[in-house]
């Protein structure tokens, strides 16, 4: 999710950066930090895929449950602490960010509760069985 709010809302559209607080130029360093951190993630995910497929302990539900959990809650996240806690950036600038933040934040909501059903899913006996 990091990868596509960077890529997104950050370089397509030019909302805004990572931390808008101080000059462009720093602004632009803190995406380049962001967009780093974040394909170190994604590697470091797929050798843990990688692993988990070649010891047999991969499960298709996990992963979906995974992904869904891991993207709502770097969505939440980032709509309640940076932007309105930490105030390192807004979604949007020269509009009235509150249809952008309730959106944000109800996108990231609906995201945990897909990946908490298909956790649960992947918790029962009939999947336990299944695997």
């Amino acid at each position: 999710m990091a990868g596509v709010d960077e890529i997104v809302f950050h370089q397509v559209l030019g909302w805004h950066h990572f931390y808008d607080g101080s000059t462009n130029r720093v602004g632009l360093l803190s995406d380049g930090l962001l967009h780093a951190a974040e394909l170190i993630a994604l590697v470091a995910g797929f050798f843990l895929f990688a692993d988990a497929r070649r010891s047999g302990e991969y499960s298709p539900i996990h992963s979906w449950a995974g992904l869904f959990i891991g993207a709502g809650g770097f969505q939440v996240f980032d709509g309640i602490v940076d932007h309105k806690v930490l105030r390192l950036h807004q979604i949007r600038y020269g509009v009235n960010v509150i249809p952008y933040d309730i959106v944000w934040n109800a996108a990231g909501a609906v995201l945990l509760v897909i990946g908490f059903v298909l956790w649960r899913r992947a918790r029962s006996p009939a999947a336990a069985r299944a695997r």
